[in-house]
């Protein structure tokens, strides 16, 4: 983009509270069959009637046709049997029940697309998809199949690379890859993480990005941080190869983290995509303090590749207000699904 300072959201936006439950990770949705294709779209619409009102620059679906930011993605392949589940430690720090990958893994047809089509007919703004990143996925899976880390992540990394070229085709200009992984598995980051992430993006002609946080939304991660003393230099370790990499915006968690800025040093050069909005609290941020956060960074970072944003919250969902609601429901001609614009 030509303008300066252009505003994004870093993922995932608050669902409306009749598409699912507030506050609730992997939350169920609260419409089935035709109702909930429908009431997605709408949600999506919501969701861009948002930050277009809100003056963002680069828009996104807001995560709202997802009830996860990796597994939705992973119940669209073969070879993972959802039914199938294994107790493993994600991010290292926390046991899940996951499903097992029990055979090849591949994509049998687009997993995003038909949502960004409808996105992109929906604006002309600069539109931002993101999607998980390879070791991310491996992270929250129990692979018995491949029996290798690095292996799965390959293949992820290829079916990714397929699902962004439909993307890129279907008028997204960046995309963007979730890994949160590269704040804990530092040698397997450098050995091979930031080549897969290489992979995935390969041959893509559009913008690209990679977000980077510190995880939010239960205790697990919350109790992680009070962990990590007064500096957090977890960046420290994945910054000088995505330097030389070909990724185009480094998203990162800056205000209210404990994150040194004089780490974006390393990346000078890049396109920085900084945290301002903090997700992890209901208090809203004075104009003076998103401005200070932004001049602090605006130190080490370039003022013509520093992109405003918001920290990430998978899966957040709020009650939507009755305005929007009703101007959705008026694009449908006022078959709306019930309850939804009380």
């Amino acid at each position: 983009m030509t303008k300066l300072l252009p505003t994004s959201t870093a993922g995932s936006l608050p669902k409306p509270s009749w598409l699912a439950e507030p506050e609730k990770l992997w939350s169920p949705w609260k419409l089935q069959n035709e109702e909930l294709i429908a009431g997605k779209k709408d949600a999506l619409i919501l969701s861009l009637f948002d930050q277009l009102r809100a003056g963002i620059d680069i828009v996104s679906d807001g995560e709202q046709t997802r009830q996860h930011f990796v597994t939705t993605f992973i119940e669209h392949l073969s070879g993972v049997d959802f039914e199938k589940r294994e107790v493993v430690k994600i991010r290292n720090r926390y046991d899940a029940s996951v499903p097992t990958v029990v055979g090849a893994v591949e994509r049998q047809k687009p997993v995003f697309v038909e949502d960004a089509r409808f996105l992109r007919q929906l604006t002309s703004q600069p539109i931002k998809w993101a999607l998980p990143g390879p070791m991310t996925m491996i992270d929250t899976l129990y692979d018995n199949h491949y029996k290798s880390r690095e292996k799965l992540a390959w293949e992820f990394a290829k079916i990714l690379n397929q699902e962004a070229r439909e993307l890129e085709a279907a008028g997204v200009d960046i995309i963007q890859f979730d890994e949160p992984a590269f704040n804990v598995f530092f040698d397997e980051v450098n050995d091979w993480g930031i080549a897969a992430l290489e992979r995935a993006v390969e041959g893509l002609k559009c913008e690209t990005a990679v977000h980077i946080c510190y995880g939010y939304g239960i205790k697990a991660n919350t109790d992680w941080k009070k962990t990590l003393g007064t500096e957090w230099r977890q960046y420290e370790e994945a910054f000088p190869k995505l330097q030389t990499s070909s990724i185009d915006i480094i998203s990162l968690e800056c205000h209210n983290s404990r994150v040194p800025m004089d780490l974006l040093e390393l990346i000078r050069g890049k396109k920085v995509m900084v945290g301002a909005i903090d997700v992890a609290t209901n208090a809203i941020e004075t104009p003076e303090e998103v401005a200070a956060t932004l001049r602090k960074a605006l130190q080490f970072v370039d003022a013509d590749k520093l992109y405003p944003s918001n920290q990430l919250r998978h899966g957040a969902a709020i009650a939507s207000g009755g305005e929007r609601q009703a101007q959705c429901a008026k694009r449908r001609g006022g078959n709306y699904p019930q309850g939804a614009a009380g």
